[in-house]
């Protein structure tokens, strides 16, 4: 009888266990469960934080129906192991077409600005529209400008009339750039930083739709001098966190024996100005020509 009232209070012990293990594993689901309405309805707040009602409103300021940009600055970024831009040292026609018959990828042109590196001060757009219009007219290549050099001159009637004078991109400082800049206006966007800025800012770049940064990050009593290993550090810092292309700028003295390390370094073009091109047509020639042939070297004409 023992043994049976023993085997009889066993199983209830048993059974209240179970029904204890299976309290317990309700319990746990449910608490899953609200721990993934609780989750879902977190991620649905994030999103429609992300993207609330008026995100549509909101995304038309960025953007011009109809307004197409050429896109060519980005493909030669992206099909091109390193690009050869040159920033030319004045708005000449011969100028341009030295640059490009010795094989620069890109040009760059300005105006409204004093151009530190070069001496030279460029005037209003309605100086250039000619020679712009005919650089135009016998490059194919992603041609740019910069518009200003300060972000009060930054004109809004000077930067809509761009894309219709030809130009795939503009290049500015962030902080000469104003805000209608960074509607859709037919054109690429690249900026520049200098020295002062914080390098953690640049990853937020590709937000706004930005094509590349421009790592203008020599001081201006720097100029001229040699590439050091501390500058392709920096160089390399921004390849990492900018999350769009890289230029480098010759603010240095560059060199051809500069390019593999700045190839290596991650950047996508180097950008070629007075303080390495000189201000004359033999001096320009000289100086894409010898860089043109280092890259070639590198990468095969063909860019592969």
């Amino acid at each position: 009888m023992k043994s049976e009232r023993s085997e009889g209070m066993n199983q209830v012990e048993d059974m209240k266990k179970g029904q204890q293990t299976e309290q317990m594993q309700q319990r746990s689901q449910r608490t899953e469960q609200t721990k993934g309405s609780q989750q879902m309805q977190h991620s649905q707040s994030w999103q429609n934080s992300r993207n609330p009602q008026h995100s549509h409103q909101v995304d038309q300021l960025w953007a011009k129906q109809h307004v197409q940009k050429t896109g060519q600055l980005q493909a030669m970024l992206e099909q091109k192991p390193l690009s050869l831009i040159v920033s030319l040292p004045g708005n000449d026609l011969a100028l341009a077409r030295a640059a490009w018959e010795e094989g620069a990828d890109a040009l760059k042109v300005h105006f409204n600005v004093g151009h530190r590196a070069s001496g030279n001060h460029f005037g209003p757009l309605d100086e250039y529209t000619e020679v712009f219009r005919a650089i135009r007219s016998e490059f194919a290549g992603p041609f740019g400008v910069v518009p200003s050099g300060s972000i009060e001159g930054t004109r809004r009637e000077d930067v809509e009339r761009l894309a219709g004078m030809g130009f795939d991109f503009y290049s500015i400082y962030a902080h000469h750039l104003p805000s209608f800049m960074l509607q859709n206006l037919g054109l690429e966007s690249t900026f520049a930083i200098n020295n002062e800025y914080d390098v953690s800012l640049v990853a937020s770049a590709a937000h706004f739709g930005f094509t590349a940064l421009e790592a203008s990050i020599v001081p201006g009593k720097e100029y001229g001098t040699p590439l050091s290993f501390a500058d392709v550090l920096h160089y390399r810092q921004l390849v990492l966190q900018a999350g769009v292309p890289v230029l480098v700028p010759s603010q240095r003295k560059l060199v051809p024996e500069d390019v593999p390390v700045l190839h290596h370094s991650g950047i996508k073009a180097i950008m070629l100005g007075a303080i390495v091109t000189g201000k004359t047509e033999d001096e320009l020639r000289r100086a894409v020509s010898s860089f043109r042939n280092a890259i070639d070297r590198l990468t095969g004409r063909d860019g592969s």
